[in-house]
């Protein structure tokens, strides 16, 4: 056992020939000890955490089931990549261990890299979300509206985490006076699916009269958000009768229970602006309102008014015997015609009745006995046209342009 008072007197004495480390001394030494020991390595492991920035550069890490190692890979060597680097990923990587000196902590610097399959979270997820989706859960049917306006918010997130202070500054500045309820949970680890399913499970029994439930955290690497990728999380935000805004803080990867909630916000804090109104802007579009309506009143006014002063100068109502005084000299001009029609029809029988006169005038048998014939008639009234149809003795009638005579036959 050292003696503190000893150990503090030996460090004072710059004479008793104790070598004294900077932090960039001792930092300088491991590293050259990683990069001697370990100048070339093939790593398999899980991307995790993975950003490329403008430069190129890529940083990750590298990960099994227990543990996980720093990576960086240069824009000099990721551009010869044959496959697009995503979290999830499984790969195998060539390089060398070094140290990174500013930070006192240690990475694999990769030179080489290849695809060997998917990561066990993000198959896990692919698996988990096929199920899901085909249960009809992400199914659009089943999405409950966001009210316009709301009263009350129910939170499920971490009491100590970012997001909640998001969630809060986003609210006291844009809608200070709705009714906010905190139901803290944990937002990571192996219980917190748990507790993030019984809050939104509690609340639904206990606090109906929420408008909207906000439910994440902030971002964070895939096993960070892993929690809001369990079946009970989905589950829960599926049942739940409230509207449920999803609002884990990572803007480019979704998780399932972005799938499954009503609405999903990018951030936490794009959650509470979406569910808070400005007050400014709601009483901006009041006045709008407002005049909208008055504008259509008055629009709905002048049409009336039109209509009323087309209707005072129309003639009907300002001069109404004018429409009689037409009726009747329309009346007299149809009778005219009428009767013009009615002549016409007669005189054009009447022609024709003349005609069809003249016509029997010239077949009469009248008009030949005028000429000097004459016709004889049997005591039955039958003509006679032969002699033969005659006896001896028989009496005849003859009939002749004025007048008949009866004679016997010799």
């Amino acid at each position: 056992m050292v003696d503190l008072f000893d150990f503090e007197s030996s460090n004072n004495n710059d004479d008793d020939g104790k070598k004294i480390y900077s932090v960039s001394e001792i930092n300088n030494e491991i590293k050259i000890i990683l990069e001697d020991s370990y100048p070339s390595v093939w790593i398999s492991g899980e991307i995790s955490n993975l950003k490329t920035y403008s430069s190129g550069h890529m940083y990750f890490n590298l990960k099994d089931e227990n543990s996980q190692i720093s990576a960086v890979m240069f824009a000099g060597y990721n551009q010869k990549l044959k496959f697009i680097p995503k979290d999830g990923m499984q790969i195998l990587v060539f390089g060398k261990i070094t140290s990174y000196i500013q930070r006192g902590s240690y990475q694999i610097q990769v030179s080489y890299a290849k695809e060997t399959g998917v990561g066990t979270l993000q198959e896990l997820f692919e698996k988990l979300k096929k199920k899901l989706e085909s249960e009809g859960l992400f199914d659009y049917k089943h999405k409950k509206n966001i009210p316009y306006l709301v009263n009350k918010i129910g939170i499920v997130t971490s009491k100590d985490g970012a997001a909640l202070h998001d969630i809060l500054s986003v609210l006291n500045r844009r809608f200070s006076n709705v009714e906010v309820l905190i139901y803290p949970v944990r937002v990571q680890g192996n219980e917190s699916k748990y507790e993030i399913a019984n809050a939104v499970e509690y609340l639904n029994a206990n606090y109906q009269e929420l408008d909207v439930l906000l439910v994440g955290r902030g971002g964070g690497s895939l096993e960070d958000l892993w929690a809001f990728n369990e079946e009970i999380v989905a589950r829960a935000i599926f049942n739940s009768k409230i509207p449920v805004i999803s609002c884990v803080g990572h803007e480019i990867d979704f998780t399932i229970a972005d799938f499954v909630a009503d609405l999903r916000a990018a951030t936490p804090s794009v959650a509470a602006e979406i569910v808070a109104k400005n007050r400014k802007d709601i009483e901006d579009k009041i006045v709008l309102l407002k005049k909208s309506m008055v504008d259509k009143i008055k629009n709905i006014i002048d049409v009336i008014e039109e209509k009323i002063n087309k209707y005072k100068t129309c003639r009907a109502l300002s001069k109404p015997y004018l429409i009689y005084e037409d009726k009747i000299q329309h009346i007299d001009e149809c009778k005219e015609k009428l009767i013009n029609i009615i002549i016409k029809i007669f005189d054009d029988k009447n022609h024709s009745f003349q005609l069809k006169v003249q016509k029997l005038n010239l077949l009469s048998p009248l008009n030949i006995l005028e000429r000097g014939y004459s016709v004889c008639f049997n005591e039955k009234g039958e003509l006679v046209k032969k002699a033969e149809q005659l006896l001896k003795n028989d009496v005849v009638n003859i009939k002749l342009s004025e007048g008949a005579v009866k004679a016997k036959v010799l």
